[in-house]
Order: C-alpha cells, then structure tokens, then sequence
C-alpha cells in the first residue's frame, strides 16, 4: 500500500521533473520505473525513495543545455549518458567505503545552495505557469520576462498553475498522506479533454517499456565527468540526509556506503531505461514512511507500479504543462528560507559568507550550477585550512620554568605560526633555564608540526634551556615518540606530575 501510495504521486511528479530537466516529460516515468526497483536490493533505509528529485534535475539541465538543445535526440542521449557516469561515481565511492565523502558539503554551502536552486526552479517554471513563450534565453531573464508582461498570460494557465499548488500545498495541510498532485493532475487531464484547452500540453507519450538508450555520444564522455562527479556529490546529500532523519527517528543503524551503491545502480539503470540521474526524494520517503512502509520493498512496489503504468501512460497526453509547473513550483517552495541565510551571520560570519558567495554564484553562473557547488566547496576548504591555522599560545612562569600551551592544531600550515608564538612568548625577558610545553590542547599534531618541536628543542638546548613535553594527546604518542624520543613513561610522568 505504501509503494503504490507513492507511485500514485510519483508518475505526474516524475514528469513535472523531466520537464524542468529539459527532456520530454515521459522520460521522467522511464527514470521512475526500474531504479527504484534495483534501488531496493541495496538500501539500508527501509524509507528511502528513489526517482526524478528536483535539484538533480536542475544540474542535468544545467550540464547539459550547453552541449545541446533540450529536447532533442543528442539531449536525450547526454541525459542517460550522464546518468551512467553518476551511477557509476556513486558505486565506486560506495564499494572503496568512502561515503564519507558526502560530508565534503559544509552546511552552509548547502543551504546557500539548495535555495538558490529552489529560487531557480521557480524560475524556470513562471513562463509555462503563466502561459507564455519568453523571446529571451536565460533562466532569470525568461522568468523576468514572463513575470513583467502580464498582459501575454494565459488566463486558463495561470488557473490551473494556482490551482495545483492550492491542491498540494492545503492537502498537505490536511494531511501528509492526500494526493494533491494526484487530483490536480486528473483534474488538469478531464478540464483540458472537456474544454478544448489551446495551451501546450504533455502531448503524445509512447506506450511501453522504457527503451535503450541510442546514439550513445561517448565522445562527450569527458565533458560530463565533473558535472557528473557533482551530481553524484551533492544529489547524495539529499538522500543521506533522508537516510540519516529516519534512522535517528528509528533508533535504527544506516549505511552511506551502502546508499551510495543503490543510488549508483539506480542511476545506472536509469541509463539502461533512457532516463536521466535519480536521487531520494525527501517528499516521497515521507509521504512512503507515513503510509506504513517497513522495509525497502516498498520502492521496488512503487517502481513496479511505474512500470505498470508505462502501457497506458497515454492518458496523460492532455495533461496541460500549467499542471507540470504548478506541481513544480509548489514542491520547491518550502526550500526558499532566506531568513535561514541571515541567521548564519550571527552564528558564524565566515561561513555566513560562504553561504551567501555560493547563493550569489548559483544564480549567476545558471545554468552552470555544477561550478557555483565546485566553488563553494573549495571556498569551504580554504575557510577550515585558514581557521587551521590559527593558533593561541597561553603563558605562565614559575619560578625559572616557563610553561607554554598551544591551542589548534599544529599542522604543516600552522606550524611556522606556532613556532613565532614559542619565541614571541620568550622574548619578554623572563630569566627561565626549563621549558614546559603543554600539548593537551592540540587537536592533531602531523609531521611537519612534530620536526618543527625537535627544531625548537635543539634551538633551546643551544642555549642551555631544557624543553620537557607533557600532556601528548594520544593521537600523537606515536609521531613524537618516532620524531622526538619521547618517551612517555619518562618526561611526560615528570611534567605533568
């Protein structure tokens, strides 16, 4: 009951995706139908449901319009072509046991990032919810276009645009488990056969199973490694972070490694089937949770009603676009929280910035988002390698022994920096001929950060000032142990006492 509860809202879901992906809205039943079936055999969350999910189908759109016109046959080759390079991306990290990796996302990065695709996913979808074709390329200007010429709206679009999202929106309201995006389609199918609806509309959807992919362009191989390799990163985000709520609500254990390899044999069968890369839907693996799944059998359901549908998927031909991108807009809605963006400044002025650079960045380089996440991860790295490398040096004599105790992490970065604190510290005139260095507050100490004591204990020694080392965290016994002699059941027992 679960499965086939969320196929009921997957399949127009599904093609309200492929829509803002680029590719003719049947293509989302195709990438509906087999990976959450093979999704199943390798999930640890019993919830976790696999399909058409909006930010990856943002990225696809966005990694592809420039290699070809969407819609067409070598944009619809690209698109699985694409998939299978996410797919496999996702297996490899799963099998070397790096899902991990996932984690490379800071928070801010990922908020700055998921509301500027929100605010861009509303904004590929005004035009078709108001019923006009914009002469303008771009995301933001088409949108701008559409939202500045009310007098070229279709009155019958922007109805049933408001009504759909009216639809979902208040279902959920009333309850999580109300098909709003169901009835808003059936009502969008019976108005647009008993009216005569002029406005575009799906139009004609093959009947069958999904068919092989043809005209695989390898050639273009290389040219969807890096987005691809994002793709795989950051549309993972989204199905840990399912993975993990439920997990933690559960009190039961999850695998990333092991969702890495399901949504990697997903995407590659999304390849095999001609869709386009899939991720977990936070939206269907609540709504599946709240209908009484118990085990991930429920998305193999959910696939198998998608498939079962394929043959008389024709009933949605009539389906006006307006739907589509009420459906869409309503989904994202709830993603744009740009107060979320301002509390950061209180919290944390760096990474508040961070945030903001890589929602600016989003919405300028669209359709190129691949590059704004890029950006904002390493701009990520380089704020923990600078905060890194920042260290503090607190001080105290007794007698004529001076006691120093570092704070950070002493690394190949910080190491120099920790060596000027050592000597800016002695340069006070104090008469010592013993020195105490007190590493109990050092988070890591590496290779660099050990040669750089053995420096500073010969430096000392020349002038006849004895250096003792206490309070070595035990992460870093071994390296000082090898680097400095140091012997723990020798000096450490006599400094600290």
């Amino acid at each position: 009951m679960a499965g086939v509860s969320v196929a009921l809202v997957l399949v127009p879901q599904s093609m309200a995706w492929a829509d803002l992906a680029g590719l003719p809205a049947h293509y989302g039943l195709y990438a509906a139908a087999l990976p959450p079936i093979v999704a199943a055999f390798f999930a640890s969350s019993p919830y976790l449901q696999t399909g058409p999910v909006g930010l990856t189908s943002l990225l696809t759109l966005g990694a592809l319009s420039a290699l070809a016109t969407p819609g067409s046959q070598m944009y619809i080759a690209l698109a699985a072509l694409l998939a299978l390079v996410v797919g496999v991306a996702r297996i490899v990290v799963g099998l070397v046991k790096e899902g991990r990796v996932s984690y490379l996302m800071s928070r801010p990065v990922l908020q700055g990032f998921t509301m500027a695709a929100a605010l861009l996913i509303v904004a590929t979808q005004l035009p078709g919810a108001v019923g006009v074709s914009p002469p303008t390329e771009g995301v933001i200007p088409r949108a701008w276009w559409a939202l500045s010429h009310p007098g070229e709206w279709e009155v019958a679009s922007v109805v049933l645009a408001v009504m759909t999202g009216a639809l979902i929106l208040g279902g959920r309201r009333i309850h999580p488990l109300v098909p709003g995006v169901l009835f808003a389609t059936l009502i969008g199918v019976v108005y647009s056969m008993t009216t005569g609806y002029s406005g575009a509309i799906v139009g004609d959807i093959p009947a069958g199973l999904p068919p092989l992919p043809r005209d695989v362009p390898w050639s273009q191989l290389p040219l969807l490694v890096i987005p691809g390799g994002v793709i795989a990163l950051v549309g993972f985000a989204e199905a840990a972070s399912i993975a993990r709520t439920f997990a933690v609500m559960d009190r039961r254990p999850w695998d990333p490694d092991r969702e890495f390899i399901s949504q990697g044999v997903a995407n590659v069968a999304a390849a095999l089937s001609s869709g386009f890369p899939v991720g977990g839907s936070f939206g269907r693996s609540s709504l599946n949770h709240l209908a009484g799944a118990r085990s991930r059998w429920s998305g193999a359901i959910t696939g198998i009603a998608v498939l079962l549908f394929l043959p008389v998927a024709w009933i949605l031909a009539p389906l006006p676009r307006a739907v589509l991108s009420g459906i869409v807009i309503a989904a994202v809605l709830g993603l744009i929280r740009l107060p979320d963006l301002a509390r950061l400044w209180r919290l944390s002025k760096p990474q508040a910035l961070n945030a903001w650079t890589t929602f600016a960045l989003t919405l300028i380089l669209a359709p190129r988002i691949d590059l704004a996440v890029l950006i904002g991860i390493l701009l990520a790295l380089g704020i923990h390698a600078w905060r890194e490398m920042k260290v503090r040096c607190d001080s105290w004599l007794e007698d004529s022994t001076f006691h120093l105790a570092p704070r950070g992490v002493l690394w190949f970065g910080s190491a120099p920096q920790m060596q000027r604190s050592f000597m800016h510290e002695l340069e006070e005139g104090h008469e010592v001929d013993r020195i105490v260095l007190h590493l109990g507050g050092l988070g890591r100490i590496d290779l660099t950060g050990a040669m750089m004591l053995k420096e500073f204990q010969a430096e000392m020694a020349a002038g006849d000032i004895e250096v003792e080392i206490a309070g070595v965290p035990y992460h870093a016994r071994r390296i000082l142990r090898r680097t400095l002699g140091w012997d723990p059941e020798g000096t450490e027992g006599q400094s600290t006492g």
